[in-house]
């Protein structure tokens, strides 16, 4: 029966100098952990888990089997990666911090804000402006609704929606990302100027898509949803959400760098919201750093979903900010690169300020001399 390894990160530190040196830095970002759990898992289930302080992890390595020693160096190795950052056209993209994706639909039917910039192209590029103006580094555009129950759209209809925009978008120097699952899609936006796919099938759609992204060289984004071609949302049925979820994205990723799609262009989104209950969804984002050890940036987006009328008495889409904040920090605590949002002013000024802790915090050597 075959046995896989996770090196999950379980406690944090505020800055390797408050651990005396023994936490190490996620991902090449502002983040610091400092105790793993090594957890084994054979036949779906959890066989071990044995907690780890960060000096003593290659030794603990070096102890496992050969199979699962091999599989925990490369996490090791792909947790502390620094990533290159990504080029997008004129602007690059860096990823030794986190970086806020802006919202851009022109869809009939969104959760959030369906309807409001499909017919005005020139109504969805001045609110695209406004949030490159709050901070945004790039703007995902998507002619699709994906929430649940939401109705198939023909593939013209969705390169109608996307590309007037694009352009425009384009023309401006703006970094774009085109949220779409059909390959003739994805080519009508590359050609108008988007430089990234964000990809919610995980280029499992559209059989096309992979080679699409390969002969582009564009940065693809390969987001966890467990249902097929009819319904993203359907056959949620996990073992254990966290860890299935890890194995589906890594499978992904291999698929991905099979096609020929460079491992430096590939980042990973473990899919908030799509086919996940509530506590799937909440066992997902508290282990968020675990995914830095698939060796990939990771793109969270939780901005304004489901989960958070779920636990603020139902509250509706527009009224879920406070809910949506909390999410990005947890994903800023995470390290993660790339957090999607739809209120980027608000979210930009909690960056801003959980930056300067990060800097004070790194810059604080007063406990240095001593307990």
């Amino acid at each position: 029966m075959t046995q896989r390894l996770y090196l999950r990160p379980i406690a944090f530190a505020d800055s390797p100098q408050s651990e005396h040196g023994a936490a190490v830095r996620l991902a090449g970002g502002l983040v610091y952990a400092s105790r793993f759990a090594l957890i084994v898992r054979e036949g779906g289930k959890v066989a071990s888990r044995t907690i780890v302080a960060a000096p003593d992890v290659p030794g603990a390595l070096s102890r496992l089997p050969d199979a699962l020693g091999v599989q925990g160096e490369a996490q090791w190795s792909a947790l502390r990666m620094v990533h290159p950052p990504l080029q997008c056209g004129a602007r690059t993209l860096r990823l030794d911090q986190p970086q806020v994706m802006g919202i851009l639909n022109v869809t009939p039917d969104s959760f959030s804000d369906g309807g409001k910039f499909l017919d005005d192209p020139s109504a969805a590029l001045e609110h695209a402006h406004a949030m490159l103006e709050a901070g945004a580094s790039l703007i995902d555009v998507g002619g699709e609704s994906t929430r649940p129950g939401a109705a198939a759209v023909w593939e013209g209809d969705e390169v109608k929606r996307v590309v007037p925009v694009i352009e425009r978008l384009a023309a401006s120097g703006a970094a774009i990302s085109i949220d779409s699952r059909r390959s003739s899609v994805i080519e009508a936006a590359l050609a108008a100027g988007a430089q990234i796919v964000n990809d919610v099938s995980a280029m499992r759609h559209d059989p096309r898509t992979l080679d699409v992204v390969a002969r582009s060289g564009a940065p693809v984004v390969l987001m966890h949803a467990p249902g097929g071609e009819g319904d993203l949302h359907a056959d949620g049925d996990y073992a254990d959400v966290v860890l299935d979820v890890f194995d589906w994205l890594a499978e992904r990723r291999d698929a991905a760098v099979a096609a020929g799609i460079a491992r430096d262009r590939i980042v990973l989104d473990p899919g908030i919201g799509f086919g996940k209950s509530l506590g799937e969804n909440l066992a997902l984002i508290n282990a968020l750093p675990l995914f830095h050890t698939l060796g990939q940036p990771v793109l969270f987006g939780a901005s304004r979903k489901r989960l958070i009328g779920a636990l603020s008495n139902e509250a509706p889409a527009h009224q879920r900010l406070g809910g949506s904040l909390a999410l990005a920090q947890r994903a800023f605590d995470a390290a993660c690169q790339v957090v999607r949002v739809h209120d980027v002013a608000e979210t930009v000024q909690a960056l801003h300020v959980w930056r300067g802790l990060r800097d004070a915090a790194l810059t604080d050597f007063s406990h240095l001399g001593g307990d």
